[in-house]
């Protein structure tokens, strides 16, 4: 097996409304049901690489209030150590699901959404290969110091997932990002924002040129399309599943795709 995974990010409440479908101003509706999760893109992925049982450490700061209570009980429950306390009150989302799975996010964000370089100090970086960030805590004003920090540790590959937050990162910030070649994990809508491009084969070569090396681009029901750092972009279909709904289905996606790498598989397997 491979060296150590590194996942840095937040862990939020999620509280999930199942609606028919998103109510307009002044529409009054009745949601199907309620309920309360873990969540966050960082714990989302972390927690795949714990049901796969990959080698790994999340570091994800816990913050006060009911929200923080919760999330320091349920992760202490799946067996996560808490590394940083913090006394702010910890965030949470909305997560409004229609009928077809498509979710619409409203997030308050609190502690959990921020990171020190003091944080990392207990652990010996050597002993990482693979790290994991998200463009939510890059967006963040905090977002400065992760990426001062990931400059200062060039020899980790980073595995940058911005999310559809992506326009909203500092341009400067993200330009930084790229020019440490970051393997991106991007939908269909990020990856023709950032390399302009409609046609999916296209921008993934133009990404490509960006950061010189490896773009998987997820496609729904229609699979992945990825290009290595040589070679042609390739396609990986799907398998066909039932939605239930798609809150952090990309977020598990690069938590496999982590997995199947830190084992030896090859890119194109890892995606499969």
């Amino acid at each position: 097996m491979n060296k150590s995974i590194l996942v840095i990010g937040s862990t939020c409440v999620d509280l999930i409304i199942n609606i028919d479908h998103l109510p307009v101003t002044e529409e009054d509706i009745h949601p199907f049901s309620q309920t309360m999760a873990l969540g966050g893109c960082a714990f989302n992925t972390a927690n795949i690489l714990r049901q796969t049982g990959a080698d790994f450490t999340f570091v994800s700061p816990v913050g006060s209030g009911m929200y923080g209570d919760y999330v320091e009980k349920c992760l202490r429950q799946k067996g996560f150590p808490i590394h940083v306390k913090l006394p702010g009150e910890n965030g949470c989302c909305y997560c409004l699901v229609e009928a077809g799975g498509e979710r619409t996010f409203l997030s308050v964000h609190g502690v959990e959404y921020s990171f020190r370089k003091e944080w990392m100090a207990p652990f010996r970086m050597s002993d990482y290969g693979m790290v994991y960030i998200c463009g939510l805590e890059v967006e963040e004003p905090t977002g400065e110091i992760l990426v001062s920090w990931l400059e200062e540790h060039p020899q980790l590959q980073i595995f940058f997932a911005p999310g559809p937050r992506v326009a909203s990162i500092d341009p400067e910030r993200i330009q930084r990002l790229l020019a440490l070649s970051p393997i991106l994990h991007i939908n269909e809508n990020e990856s023709r924002f950032l390399s302009g491009c409609e046609d999916i084969a296209t921008a993934a070569c133009r990404i490509r040129e960006m950061t010189g090396n490896t773009v998987v681009i997820t496609l729904g029901a229609d699979g992945a399309c990825c290009l290595e750092t040589t070679g042609e972009p390739y396609f990986v279909p799907a398998k066909k599943a039932v939605v239930a709904d798609t809150i952090g289905a990309g977020d598990a996606h690069i938590g496999a795709l982590l997995s199947g790498l830190q084992r030896g598989l090859s890119m194109r397997s890892a995606i499969e």
